[in-house]
């Protein structure tokens, strides 16, 4: 670290708390950080404060972090770092008292930002700067810690795992793949943090390569920003470029899309709109945070109204494709390995859909190899026989502990 960058950046810090009356809390004190302290810094001092954060996550990236975390009381005037899976103060970030963090924070957002944020307590955005002569971009959420802001910011790849790489099964490829399947829901799953992303644009790259389409994509914030080779692609931000998840997706529809991709299927709303945009015949990849492809299926019909959810299961067996559900699982060499769950739909996992009869999808899967099926279980199991996970986190990581036992103990 720069330690005059870090000397001068502190004492721009020191100087503005300076200004911050005692008797202000909550959010008034944070509109008065805003007003009073940031918006009165000099464009020099604006660039210190960038340049520190800058730094931060630049180190981030020489480390292979995935995410930093500063501000708000639970930091205990530290910057964290996530590593591998493990999150972990750095203490050569320097140390950064709660309205220190208050001023940083809000200096890195322009003035609606700030608006944003104190209207809605939180506020989630892209951040964007020149690392190497790239654009390094990081997806960032400033948040209310006991009234104080805190924020997380995540590491966004500047180059694309290619598809290759992830060994899906061609018949799993062809599903992906608009040259081969122009229509149908997929689905990629998975708690925050288990690839998601990562696997979604390397789809986005294969047909990218393969075809020549118009892609969609709707996300909040937008992540990595897919240059156009035999596509258009167009990104669209949630609060920036359309104003939610739902608008983007039926907007979209006059767009004249070939693909639509759907960052998240966050709400009721949101999922409707999903799948009318798929049963219209549009190719729709979406995410959820799911992990498994059952729990997936029964997500999306429980998130629906009572009396809706006959209709829509009977809607998504006739739109839904494939489910990838996915985790990322810590390995013997301290780095992660991704372990999938892959659902391909069939006759018989349609027919159970639209019976209500999803606990017998499950039994499908581990017997669907050659459609490209594999329950979690099974994908544990190789990363074991591998020789990459131990049998506890093989043990740990499993969805169904008890056909993970029997598979471990008939070994």
């Amino acid at each position: 670290m720069d330690e005059r960058l870090l000397r001068d950046a502190k004492d721009i810090l020191m100087s503005g708390k300076t200004k911050i009356p005692g008797t202000l809390t909550g959010i008034e004190k944070q509109r008065f950080i805003g007003s009073e302290v940031v918006a009165k810094l000099s464009e020099k001092q604006r660039l210190v404060l960038q340049n520190l954060m800058n730094s931060f996550l630049k180190r981030m990236r020489e480390i292979d972090a995935s995410d930093i975390d500063l501000g708000g009381w639970a930091a205990k005037e530290m910057v964290w770092l996530r590593i591998q899976g493990s999150k972990k103060p750095v203490p050569e970030f320097g140390n950064y008292d709660v309205d220190e963090s208050n001023i940083l924070i809000q200096s890195i957002l322009m003035e609606g930002q700030r608006s944003a944020l104190y209207e809605n307590r939180n506020f989630d955005f892209s951040y964007t700067f020149n690392l190497d002569n790239k654009i390094a971009r990081h997806r960032a959420d400033a948040y209310l810690d006991l009234d104080a802001l805190a924020l997380n910011m995540r590491a966004i790849n500047t180059e694309i795992r290619t598809y290759e790489g992830f060994g899906f099964h061609q018949s799993v490829t062809r599903i992906f793949n608009l040259a081969q399947t122009k229509e149908g829901l997929i689905l990629i799953t998975g708690i925050t943090g288990s690839g998601k992303s990562s696997t979604l644009d390397a789809i986005v790259d294969l047909n990218n390569r393969s075809v020549d389409a118009h892609i969609i994509i709707i996300a909040s914030p937008v992540e990595f920003v897919h240059s156009s080779k035999r596509c258009i692609i167009r990104h669209r931000e949630v609060g920036r470029d359309t104003l939610s998840f739902k608008l983007g997706t039926i907007e979209a529809l006059r767009q004249d899309p070939d693909i639509i991709v759907i960052g998240e299927m966050r709400d009721p709303d949101t999922i409707l709109a999903g799948l009318e945009v798929a049963d219209s015949g549009h190719k729709v990849f979406s995410t959820l945070h799911t992990s498994s492809a059952v729990e997936s299926i029964d997500c999306i019909i429980g998130e629906i109204p009572p009396i809706e959810q006959e209709r829509v299961r009977n809607r998504l067996a006739d739109i839904l494709r494939c489910v990838v559900s996915q985790k990322l699982v810590p390995t013997l060499d301290g780095k992660r390995a991704l372990a999938r769950e892959i659902l391909v739909m069939t006759p018989s996992v349609k027919s159970a859909i639209k019976n209500n009869n999803t606990g017998e999808i499950y039994q499908m899967i581990s017997e669907g190899s050659k459609y490209g099926m594999i329950t979690m279980e099974q994908d544990l199991k190789r990363l074991y026989l591998d020789k990459k996970i131990t049998v506890e986190i093989t043990f740990n990581y499993a969805n169904n502990k008890r056909r993970m036992k029997q598979i471990l103990s008939s070994m």
